[in-house]
């Protein structure tokens, strides 16, 4: 495993976020497994962020993807019914583009809002959840200061509205556990065996360990609506967002 690949297939995911088509072959195909291409811009789900969907294109035949399951390999996970390509095969790969551009601009956007309450409120993250448009987050905050729904939006939507660069790169572990700040979580998720970190830099906001997709700049985002803030214990306060 790494984080240019996984088991037998090149992640091109990880290497251009935008790519939205590619020529592959099929290196398994199972009814039971599911399959496996040499070369995939699939994303397989991770961090909050769901899995692509998708179709392979080959010999006129269309299979639908609807998500994937990680193991030694990556398995793409055929619809129900859909033929499977035999193995050896070269297909062409698609991506859902409405939904992964959806999920890249929410997946930025809850880095935005980590690093707003991280800088402001001094709170680190418990935990979230992301779909396409709208997502949950939730931090180690015991005291909301009065007017805090209105005031987050206004300075989670500044840093939007900033244009800050969106940038990512790769890391040894050691060198990235020393970065200051870089795990925003109350423990540490990454692998103890994970020898490589990937760092996605909000330029001047927000540094932190991903393995997501990221829209290029802040301003792709758009304005983020601060739809809710829940109490979820003592200490925990769950703030919901959606694209506006």
């Amino acid at each position: 495993m790494g984080i240019s690949s996984h088991g037998r297939t090149d992640r091109l995911d990880l290497l251009d976020p935008t790519l939205r088509e590619w020529e592959c072959v099929v290196v398994a195909a199972d009814p039971e497994t599911g399959i496996v291409l040499d070369r995939s811009a699939f994303y397989p789900g991770g961090g909050g962020q769901p899995p692509d969907h998708g179709v392979l294109l080959w010999q006129g035949v269309q299979t639908r993807i609807e998500g994937t399951r990680k193991g030694d390999d990556l398995y793409l996970i055929p619809a129900e019914g859909d033929p499977l390509p035999p193995v050896g095969t070269a297909v062409v790969g698609a991506i859902a583009d409405e939904r992964r551009t959806l999920l890249m601009r929410t997946h930025s956007g809850l880095h935005v809002l980590c690093g707003v309450v991280f800088r402001d409120f001094g709170a680190l993250v418990t935990g979230g959840n992301m779909e396409p448009g709208e997502a949950r987050m939730d931090f180690n905050l015991p005291e909301v200061p009065e007017g805090f729904k209105a005031r987050l939006e206004e300075l989670v939507n500044a840093e939007v509205a900033a244009d800050r660069s969106v940038t990512t790169k790769v890391l040894p572990r050691d060198e990235a556990l020393a970065l200051p700040d870089i795990i925003r979580t109350q423990s540490n998720l990454i692998p103890p065996d994970e020898q490589e970190v990937r760092i996605v830099d909000i330029v001047g906001l927000d540094t932190q360990a991903d393995g997501g997709t990221h829209v290029a700049s802040t301003a792709q985002i758009g304005r983020l609506q601060v739809v809710k803030v829940e109490s979820k214990g003592k200490a925990n306060r769950r703030v919901r967002v959606k694209l506006a």
